[in-house]
């Protein structure tokens, strides 16, 4: 990729009303570590391939003042993972409770979703063996 810059990291900066919700929801039941923090802001991590979250309190003067009162709204953050079955399992025992049980789709994806206290949609995903190669 000539003239291109190597990414380096993902992070999914998301606007939320409550930051300490998300951060909590996140850090509980996904597997995140709080990297950073202030007032208004976390920022989580995880030691795989997972992409970073940044969230950020609506209003925030950090952001633009056009995307200052917008939220995380029709994004779906999905991890592709292992022992699909189990996760939602996990989450359950949890007391997450799902908000797509599981399902498969015609092309091979399983998949379920998870709802976080600021709407933020959380979907697993594991591809289905179809047996083909």
């Amino acid at each position: 990729m000539t003239g291109t810059a190597e990414i380096t990291t993902t992070t999914l900066s998301l606007t939320v009303d409550d930051v300490t919700a998300s951060r909590d929801f996140f850090v509980a039941h996904l597997g995140y570590e709080e990297a950073m923090a202030a007032p208004g802001f976390a920022s989580l991590t995880r030691d795989d391939a997972a992409a970073d979250i940044v969230l950020l309190q609506r209003g925030t003067e950090v952001l633009p003042a056009d995307q200052r009162d917008r939220r995380a709204e029709g994004i779906i953050v999905a991890f592709t993972v292992t022992a699909l079955d189990a996760e939602e399992k996990r989450l359950r025992e949890e007391g997450v409770v799902p908000t797509l049980e599981i399902r498969e789709e015609p092309w091979g994806e399983r998949l379920f979703q998870v709802t976080d206290p600021n709407g933020i949609v959380v979907q697993f995903v594991e591809w289905a063996v179809t047996g083909e190669e």
